[in-house]
């Protein structure tokens, strides 16, 4: 049986300083008997910041922590006590995992988190609240937290996620100790997917290398062959584009793309919420409603709606942080850089566009791929945003 720090790549540092903590966690229930905790116990603290970039494996730490926090075994961590086993499977009654699939953790949210940190331990060690978008956090959601960060339960532990100290407020950020993750190397990730069964050694580098490391995304791409089309149909559509009219349709293309891989992540999803509450309702498809059936559903579809929305935006997001990828590897080969290529399979595309411009060229291209990912976060026009992008990286004279 593998511990529950084996899902953490490329984390070492990570995973010493977890463990350590870990181990600190049980000198501090071992002191709670009228003992005195022991120094060791100083490692521990209520609340962690846990920062890296997208794919770094920040949920993944939160779990694997939470899970070596309700560790009974020899050693925490063990993953195959019942604390590590119910907490990696999310059935831990002690272990609450807070996400959103809207564009923020709105404050209702965030106090019902805070009552349920109130709350004892019913069956394992520690009462744990993971928060694995603790960046999406308005502003009262986030002062909601705060006042229970400061003075939590001796029993309470919160684990917040973020990609970096600076998503968070400084009232909360302070009073958290900060653990950072590195992005894992593709190697590491493409032996994670090799070990996994997912796909061979060839493809899962090649997966690894395309999703820049990131986890999900690399093992995502690894199993899906369309997945990967559709990522290349993305990246070398700058360099069919040479008119202005051709950049609108480029955009118009790459919105589809981003609508038709956001609609098959949802559409299923929703259909089969919707059905569910038709059935707790008594209901058929169809049948008309009353009128409180009338208001659950429309704050089922409202929900929907919004989870929809932002799937689309992460789409959009993928597929622009996936062409910055592709100008990195032309900047690479124009300032004659010795680090790999991302996009080894597309070495003939990132050499003609490196010779059809200049660095500068290359640089502006880029900066204009950020300022679109900005006005999407800012909540842009999709379509308008990526045709004032798509125009913007025509090649100039």
């Amino acid at each position: 049986m593998m511990s529950v720090w084996s899902s953490l790549v490329g984390q070492d540092a990570a995973v010493a300083k977890l463990s350590e903590a870990a181990a600190s966690a049980r000198a501090i229930i071992a002191g709670r008997g009228g003992g005195r905790a022991s120094d060791e116990a100083r490692s521990m603290s209520h609340a962690w910041l846990i920062t890296g970039p997208p794919g770094s494996g920040r949920s993944v730490a939160a779990r694997a922590f939470a899970a070596a926090l309700q560790c009974t075994g020899e050693e925490p961590g063990c993953g195959a006590c019942p604390g590590c086993r119910t907490t990696m499977a999310r059935t831990n009654a002690d272990v609450v995992f807070a996400a959103t699939e809207t564009s923020i953790i709105n404050v209702e949210t965030a106090r019902s988190l805070v009552l349920q940190a109130q709350s004892s331990p019913s069956q394992g060690l520690w009462r744990v609240i993971v928060v694995e978008d603790a960046d999406r956090l308005g502003e009262s959601g986030a002062n909601a937290l705060l006042k229970a960060i400061e003075e939590p339960p001796e029993h309470t532990v919160w684990l917040l996620c973020a990609p970096s100290p600076e998503d968070m407020i400084a009232t909360i950020r302070s009073r958290c100790r900060h653990l950072g993750l590195r992005i894992p190397t593709a190697a590491a990730v493409a032996d994670l997917l090799v070990r996994e069964g997912v796909a061979t050694p060839d493809v899962a580098l090649e997966a690894a290398r395309a999703a820049q490391s990131h986890i999900g995304l690399a093992r995502a791409l690894a199993r899906d062959p369309q997945m990967r089309e559709r990522r290349r149909a993305i990246i070398t559509a700058p360099a069919s584009v040479r008119s202005v009219g051709e950049a609108v349709m480029a955009a118009d293309r790459l919105l589809e793309t981003a609508k038709a891989q956001a609609d098959a992540q949802v559409s299923e999803r929703n259909a089969r919420e919707k059905a569910e509450l038709l059935r707790q309702l008594g209901m058929e498809e169809g049948e008309s409603a009353t009128k409180a059936s009338r208001t659950m559903i429309r704050q089922l579809e409202e929900d929907q709606k919004r989870r929809s929305k932002r799937a689309l935006t992460d789409a959009i997001d993928r597929a622009l942080i996936d062409l910055l990828a592709i100008y990195r590897d032309v900047l690479m080969v124009q300032v004659g850089g010795q680090g790999e290529l991302i996009n080894t399979d597309l070495s003939d595309l990132v050499h003609e566009i490196a010779q059809d411009s200049t660095p500068r060229q290359t640089l502006a291209r880029v900066d204009h791929i950020e300022t679109a990912r900005r006005r999407l976060i800012a909540n842009g026009n999709p379509l308008l945003v990526l045709e004032d992008m798509a125009i913007s990286l025509r090649p100039q004279a």
